[in-house]
């Protein structure tokens, strides 16, 4: 077995060991993990969301610091000059909730620095007039810095021209920090309370939906061994009702399958005592004679009768085997098979002075079938029609194809006396023989021919000739739609 077959085979394995556990229990699994999923999820955009607030918030402080130091800058001497807003600033510090403040101002070639010396200048070049902000670290504390570029109104003596001012303002983490945990905890707690309600109503819900699971359970729980009635769907959730209706469909079937064995059983009982009780008469009457002719007459009935009676009991079992046999179907050539039965009862029917036909099509006529079970059912057609037409009568075996149908069909036409029209719908029925059926026989013939088309998901045709004399029996079957492949030898 390859790796991936291995892994998908786990895989299968794992999905059926869920699938065995309890609806309640897998759902309160999987929605469980689904939610701690998107708790997880939540808490992490809530804290993007709440660094990106604190930010933009105290970006703003420390933008308007910037601005009120630039306002207070000034070049008129010849060299910088800076006039601390320091009101502002404790303002600012005491905003920062007693957080450290630094500054650095200075041109951008740092020959002239007042303030935090050692507060780093900009990672990245600044564009004029456009604030940037840093995280960074000033002798080991986390700070936000702002930094801001402007052009000197006058450039210093020796200084080129378009010499800029770099303002740098920063102050340390622990606000924002405390202030973006704090609204964390908040989301956090806020989903942690949503999931437990979620949860305890997910609980609530799976079982009242579950209440008609569990009532149907209890229903079929408490129901006699016998009692194959349908059970009702009334009051069942939509996606349980086809369940419960294929489990009727299963029950019907059982309980016509049951019913069939009965009905089988009392007739065969019927059916075997008679010959049996004949037997029994006719072996006492031989054993009072004392003629060796007489016993000899009587033990040639006797070897008739016991002829019949194991025919009758064949008959019995071949219909209990065509009811409840597996099939094993494959596809075959119905002409062939014909042809194969045909030959077979070429001598029979030269016994019994019948002229045996076939008439096959030149291709093969493919089916999906079993072979014993059919070959059972065209024998048992074959050999009613033997039984039934007088000597020197034709009959013939037929095998045809139809494509636009989709059907092919195999029939036996005999010349024979037929059966009644008003009992023609009885014919096929179990130990159903017709009113002008001069031999003995069981009435089982036909019956295993209908058994074994229907089981095919064919039909039994049964009609009498038309110009008469004469019976026609068809097996009518749905054509194999693979081509047919010859069996090797």
């Amino acid at each position: 077995m390859s790796p991936g077959a291995a892994l998908r085979r786990a895989g299968r394995l794992s999905l059926e060991r869920y699938h065995q556990a309890s609806i309640a229990s897998t759902l309160g699994l999987v929605l469980a993990a689904g939610l701690v999923a998107v708790v997880a999820g939540g808490i992490l955009l809530s804290w993007r969301t709440a660094t990106d607030a604190a930010d933009a918030a105290y970006d703003r402080s420390l933008l308007g610091v910037i601005k009120a130091i630039d306002a207070n800058v000034s070049t008129a001497s010849g060299g910088l000059g800076v006039e601390l807003p320091y009101t502002l600033l404790e303002v600012f510090q005491l905003t920062a909730d007693g957080g450290q403040v630094f500054y650095r101002i200075a041109t951008e070639d740092g020959l002239v620095v007042i303030g935090d010396a050692e507060l780093a200048p900009p990672a990245e070049p600044l564009r004029t007039g456009v604030p940037q902000f840093t995280n960074s670290r000033y002798f080991g504390t986390p700070v936000r810095v702002g930094s801001y570029a402007r052009p000197l109104d006058r450039a210093f003596t020796g200084a080129g021209a378009g010499q800029r001012l770099v303002i740098q303002v920063a102050e340390s983490l622990t606000t924002r920090e405390r202030f973006i945990r704090h609204l964390v905890v908040q989301a956090l707690v806020r989903d942690v309370l949503l999931s437990a309600v979620a949860l305890s109503l997910l609980v609530l819900a799976l079982r009242w939906a579950l209440q008609p699971l569990i009532r149907l359970s209890q229903e079929v729980a408490e129901r006699m061994p016998s009692d194959l009635t349908p059970i009702p769907t009334r009051g069942l959730p939509q996606d349980v009702q086809p369940l419960v209706q294929a489990i009727n469909q299963h029950m019907a079937r059982n309980l016509a399958l049951s019913d069939a064995q009965r009905r089988f059983v009392d007739d065969a009982s019927h059916q075997l005592r008679t010959p049996l009780t004949v037997l029994a008469t006719q072996l006492a009457y031989a054993q009072r004679q004392d003629d060796p002719a007489a016993q000899r007459e009587v033990l040639q009935a006797l070897r008739e009768q016991l002829d019949e009676t194991i025919r009758h009991t064949n008959q019995m079992l071949a219909l209990a085997r065509s009811d409840a046999a597996e099939l094993r179907p494959r596809v075959l050539d119905l002409a062939a098979l014909a042809g194969d039965l045909a030959r077979r009862g070429w001598r029979e029917a030269n016994l019994r002075g019948l002229d045996l036909g076939l008439e096959v099509p030149g291709a093969p006529v493919p089916v999906q079938a079993d072979p014993d079970l059919l070959l059972e059912a065209l024998s048992n057609l074959l050999h009613n029609a033997m039984r039934h037409a007088p000597p020197g009568s034709a009959l013939t075996v037929r095998v045809h194809h139809d494509p636009v149908s989709a059907l092919a069909w195999a029939e036996v036409v005999d010349q024979g006396p037929g059966v009644p029209p008003e009992e023609l719908a009885r014919a096929g029925e179990r130990f159903f023989r017709a009113s002008n059926a001069r031999l003995p026989g069981s009435g089982l013939g036909l019956a295993i021919a209908r058994s074994v088309v229907e089981r095919h998901h064919g039909r039994l045709v049964l009609a009498n000739r038309d110009p008469g004399p004469g019976f026609c029996a068809r097996l009518e079957l749905p054509a194999a739609e693979a081509p047919f492949a010859p069996a090797p030898p």
